[in-house]
């Protein structure tokens, strides 16, 4: 498989937007963050929005950020929500650079 290149295709107002909407209500929501080798583990309390917010920060960044990788895993009887965002080489400090912005 080619290695793809870590690039946002959104405008400076976009990715702004972006910034202060998408990935940081997650980042925010998150009981728990992991650095992981090529990302970010997020643990999210199963509370009554959770999994509907988890949903639309992926499809928003999915959008914008064409490499990133998402896995979500949903416990049992009421218990967490993991996300995971990972993509190749530099991805948890593109993340990184997304969130702290």
């Amino acid at each position: 498989m080619a290695e793809l290149l870590i690039v946002c295709s959104l405008n400076p107002v976009a990715l702004n937007a972006r910034r202060a909407n998408l990935l940081g209500a997650l980042w925010n929501r998150a009981a728990a963050r992991d650095e992981i080798a090529s990302g970010y583990r997020l643990r999210v309390v199963a509370e009554d929005d959770a999994l509907p917010l988890s949903a639309h920060v992926i499809d928003g960044e999915r959008q914008g950020d064409r490499v990133l990788r998402f896995a979500v895993i949903i416990e049992p009887d009421g218990g967490p929500i993991w996300v995971e965002l990972t993509g190749p080489p530099g991805s948890r400090e593109f993340l990184a650079h997304l969130i702290e912005a």
